[in-house]
């Protein structure tokens, strides 16, 4: 009988599932977009229930996209999520109390503020954050906070609270499996980066009764099976679970010292492998804890990009400049620069490593001759920047200079994205396969937990490379590019404050 393995990717923008077959290649595919929810400006959330149907719906894409597999060849379930988004819910019912707050949601940034002048170093210390409204802690206290009647609810043990992997699985299963693990639990401010487990002072910290949160596990376990009643007639256990950005180093290999990633989507996330110790960076850097595997834990230094696919979403959305994503390339191609215009896309502020929640984006250097193409290229070259910032801080941090950069997502597609974003970086940029690295990476988590394979390091068995970028651009007028970015980037700082 043939096996297939799931690999479920709960993204900011929409849910994409693979369907991988015994030669790890994806046989077939489902995706279903969700609502963004605007209330206010700065606030961003979500319907969790309609993430639930939209992973539903797309599981059910990528099932009936393969006639050759039967729902009782599929042998394991991973899944992958935002990370800092996060929902609170009734335990009994399962459903929620108030809309998701997604990790873009700026709500809560004057508690943070508050908290970083008066414990700021024992956040970072304890959690390998900073203190900051990007991170679930404050987005749980807001909810019980303004929910009539949930700190009374919370105090009976009447609600549960949790990023999305535990809402997913915890519905999935029909409410009998209520977990989180450590990769994503290290993306709420919550849990100490060196024990694995909720921290006691943070919880207090933010007014978080313990028993609202779920157990952190391993990222690769059996947690459950799904209800057939839930999941389309099919009973097959839920055995990985992580953030979308660390399931994605597992996809590319990232497994040793030095090795590093940039997944692009809505955001852009990218990681450095530092090894089995705890190791808290400076130059605006945070550490994760990417995964643990057989209680090991594996560290890594992050930067965070709040805003790269969603510029171009933007463009097409909000100014009504492009029909679609795929647009880009062609107008950026068609002139030869930027008119010397500099576009920051600090929409929600500014993440690593420059930590301003109250930046906002920022157009410069505009005269009559800038055009559509210019701004579109801008954009795009944008991301890079950004991309370029935090691999920078890396460099510094670790001492020595990050290797070639392994590139993972939508956005990879672009060749001239990642074309410039190798003559910016000056080093070489590798693009997969199979560009839904999340998705792929939670899969073979998946399929490690039950047995398919014997250690975390045969993922790199199951890569594909597709092809490589060098960087083409001169060494002066690189640095000028950077100089010129990083003006237009003082521009946009502190703005909304």
């Amino acid at each position: 009988m043939p096996k297939y393995f799931l690999g479920i990717d709960q993204g900011t923008t929409g849910t994409t599932v693979l369907l991988i077959n015994e030669k790890w290649d994806v046989v077939s595919r489902g995706y279903c977009k969700h609502k963004q929810i605007y209330p206010q400006p700065g606030w961003v959330e979500h319907d969790a229930e309609e993430i639930l149907g939209a992973c539903l719906s797309a599981v059910r894409q990528a099932v009936d996209g393969c006639p050759d597999c039967s729902k009782q060849d599929i042998v394991s379930v991973g899944i992958d999520n935002q990370g800092e988004t996060c929902t609170v819910w009734n335990a009994k019912t399962g459903k929620p109390i108030h809309n998701a707050l997604v990790w873009q949601d700026r709500r809560t940034a004057d508690l943070c503020d508050q908290l970083r002048e008066t414990h700021g170093e024992y956040i970072r210390k304890t959690t390998g954050l900073y203190a900051d409204a990007y991170y679930s802690a404050s987005k749980f206290t807001w909810i019980l906070d303004t929910v009539e009647g949930a700190r009374d609810m919370a105090a009976r043990g009447e609600l549960c609270a949790g990023t999305l992997d535990s809402f997913l699985i915890y519905r999935l299963t029909n409410r009998k499996s209520w977990i989180t693990d450590a990769s994503t639990a290290g993306r709420t401010m919550l849990m100490n980066i060196r024990t694995g487990q909720w921290d006691e002072e943070m919880l207090d910290l933010f007014r978080i009764p313990k028993r609202i949160l779920p157990p952190i596990h391993d990222c690769s376990q059996v947690y459950g099976v799904t209800d057939p009643a839930v999941f389309l007639g099919m009973q097959i256990p839920i055995c990985a679970s992580l953030a979308d950005t660390h399931a994605a180093l597992i996809a590319q290999g990232c497994l040793d010292v030095g090795d590093i990633k940039a997944t692009y989507g809505t955001g852009c996330f990218i990681n450095m492998i530092t090894g089995k110790d705890c190791v808290l960076p400076g130059n605006g850097l945070t550490v994760s804890l990417p995964f643990q595997i057989n209680g090991k834990r594996t560290y890594a230094f992050d930067g965070s990009v709040y805003i790269a696919g969603a510029a171009v979403d933007w463009l097409k959305d909000g100014l009504g400049l492009i029909a679609s994503a795929s647009d880009t390339q062609r107008l950026a191609e068609s002139v030869s620069g930027t008119n010397s215009m500099y576009f920051v896309p600090a929409f929600n502020g500014l993440a690593a490593p420059w930590w301003d929640q109250y930046a906002r984006g920022t157009i410069v250097g505009i005269t009559a001759s800038v055009t559509k193409a210019h701004l579109v290229r801008a954009t795009l070259e944008s991301i890079a920047f950004q991309v370029y910032d935090n691999m920078e801080a890396m460099r510094k941090c670790a001492g020595t200079a990050p290797g070639m950069l392994r590139a993972g997502g939508g956005p990879v597609d672009n060749a001239f994205l990642m074309q410039f974003q190798a003559d910016i970086l000056g080093s070489p940029v590798q693009i997969p396969v199979e560009k839904e690295t999340s998705a792929y990476g939670a899969a073979f988590l998946a399929a490690l937990a039950i047995g398919e394979f014997g250690s975390i390091c045969d993922s790199r068995q199951c890569l594909k490379m597709k092809m490589c970028y060098e960087p083409q651009l001169s060494e002066d007028e690189r640095l000028s590019k950077i100089d010129m970015w990083h003006k237009a980037v003082q521009y946009s700082r502190n703005w909304a404050r």
